[in-house]
């Protein structure tokens, strides 16, 4: 296992991620820390980083770069963006650095931004097999790249971050009497590169990281249901929610702001220029809608030290599909028994798929049984005794950055009732659930306890299952061997199945030659 601290010096805050790199090549965080140290506050307008940002910058690296170490993280890879990059001083901010903390800081150009950010997207999301774009605001510049899940096509670095403009609207308060006409025009100069076909040409989906579009999508969902986000991750939004948040931004009276911007109402300041630019960035690509995705350049970071120092073979390369490799490396994690998890969501695939005229159910929902049946097991890492409990636990708290909040918990409360109790309203994790989302729950979870009953022994006596769907559902199981012991436990958990579908289930043994068992 390899210790890596991330140490990303940007323009708005000061990050700080602590990651354990296995020997498998999964990467768990173990902790992250944020300081809005605002470096960039008046960098842009005099070309130098302010003696109050310069020493508080120093105060934070030296304060994270100190954590670190006490945490046994020797190694730590640190990188400077715009604020440091443009700045006349940005060299003896450098070497200040070097000198009071013993860390030494790359500072890293627009377009090696660009290319982090790419990776950090890439591991966490399945992107689509046409063209995605991926917008980054941060406080000096803007990101944007063009990409397919192979490689990178194409990669543009704006200087249109929220600080930056803040100061410029600021400037231009004084010297036009049509400052944001005049803000509004210089945002349209700068992404006209974006008009030229390689980025608007083909775009399927449009991705959005950084801090600020994640603030931005905090502040639509509050608008939307009056309630705080829990999880910001793949939350889609519009061009015109962006638009109505945008203007409370401009002209709402301070009691709105207040309301919608939570616990830091100072962040107006720059959330404003940064929802500007980004309804402009959608108009101008063509698009009418973002997703959020929460890893970006840090994680990008964390995973180039992983392919600069590790082998050749990556679970990139083995499970290419983000969701599949996270679940999969999950399991590893913890420890899983690969043939038993792996035959169980076999068996449980096999009868979603013969049984979809009851169910309805898509494609979607099966992969979520798919993952479930992997994970089921996880908690035993914790203990035997109510393990199903702490598979929950560990999956709805697990760090699967490819999968929304929602898929999290369906996947989680699936894995949950793969044993003992029945999916009931008075659990709270089930009840938090839309009914919808509760009903598939019932569904999986139904199919997920005979397929686990199925594999009783762990040794995989039943092969393979066939399904005749009438009054009663007959399950044929195929068996390699006396499989007695597998079917009365499957006979025993089809109580969930026969309560939602309202028909008897029966389990038939057959041997692998085609003759009842």
């Amino acid at each position: 296992m390899s210790k890596v601290a991330i140490l990303d010096i940007g323009t708005y805050s000061i990050h700080l991620i602590l990651a354990d790199i296995r020997p498998d090549r999964s990467i768990t965080i173990i902790d992250r820390m944020k300081d809005p140290t605002r470096l960039g506050d008046g960098t842009f307008a005099t070309r130098r980083i302010s003696e109050v940002a310069f020493q508080r910058g120093i105060e934070v690296i030296h304060r994270f770069g100190t954590l670190a170490r006490h945490k046994d993280f020797r190694r730590i890879v640190a990188t400077a963006t715009s604020a440091v990059r443009e700045a006349e001083n940005g060299g003896l901010f450098i070497k200040a650095i070097a000198k009071h903390t013993g860390i030494r800081v790359q500072v890293i150009t627009g377009e090696e931004e660009a290319r982090l950010i790419y990776l950090g997207v890439r591991q966490a999301l399945s992107l689509p097999p046409k063209r995605s774009l991926i917008i980054d605001i941060g406080g000096g510049s803007v990101e944007v790249v063009s990409c397919t899940p192979q490689r990178l096509l194409a990669a543009a670095s704006l200087k249109l971050g929220s600080i930056r403009l803040k100061e410029m609207l600021v400037t231009m308060s004084r010297t036009s009497n049509y400052p944001m006409a005049a803000l509004e025009y210089l945002i349209d100069q700068e992404l006209r590169i974006l008009s030229r076909k390689r980025f608007r040409e083909s775009v399927t989906q449009v991705i959005g990281t950084s801090g600020m579009i994640g603030n931005l999508v905090e502040m639509i969902y509050w608008q939307r249901m009056g309630k705080p986000l829990a999880n910001p991750n793949l939350v889609t939004i519009t061009v015109e929610d962006i638009r109505t948040v945008e203007r409370l931004l401009r002209n709402g009276n301070p009691a709105a702001r207040h309301t919608l911007l939570g616990r830091d109402p100072n962040r107006a300041d720059t959330l404003y220029p940064a929802a500007l630019v980004l309804r402009k960035f959608l108009e101008t690509v063509g698009q009418d809608r973002l997703t959020f995705c929460t890893h970006g350049l840090k994680e990008g970071l964390l995973y180039d030290v992983l392919q600069r120092h590790r082998g050749i073979l990556s679970a990139e390369e083995i499970w290419p599909d983000a969701k599949e490799r996270q679940i999969r490396l999950l399991a590893q994690r913890y420890r899983v028994p690969q043939p038993h998890s792996e035959h169980v969501a076999r068996l449980a695939s096999q009868l979603f798929d013969q049984t979809q005229p009851l169910h309805g159910l898509g494609a979607q929902e099966r992969q979520w049984l798919v993952f479930a049946g992997l994970l089921h097991d996880v908690g035993y890492v914790i203990h035997s005794h109510r393990h199903h409990k702490h598979s929950y636990y560990l999956i709805r708290h697990a760090e699967l950055s490819g999968l929304t909040d929602e898929e999290i918990a369906v996947i989680a409360n699936v894995a949950r009732y793969h044993r003992r109790a029945l999916p009931h309203r008075r659990h709270l994790a089930f009840r938090e659930l839309s009914r919808d989302r509760q009903w598939v729950v019932k569904v999986l979870s139904a199919l997920l306890r005979i397929a686990d009953g199925l594999d009783r022994t762990h040794f995989s006596i039943v092969k393979e299952v066939t399904v005749t769907v009438g009054h009663t559902v007959v399950v044929h199981a195929i068996c390699r061997d006396d499989a007695e012991l597998e079917l009365w436990s499957a006979q025993e958990r089809a109580d969930l199945f026969e309560m939602i579908f309202h028909r008897p289930l029966r389990l038939v043994a057959v041997s692998t030659n085609g003759a009842p068992s």
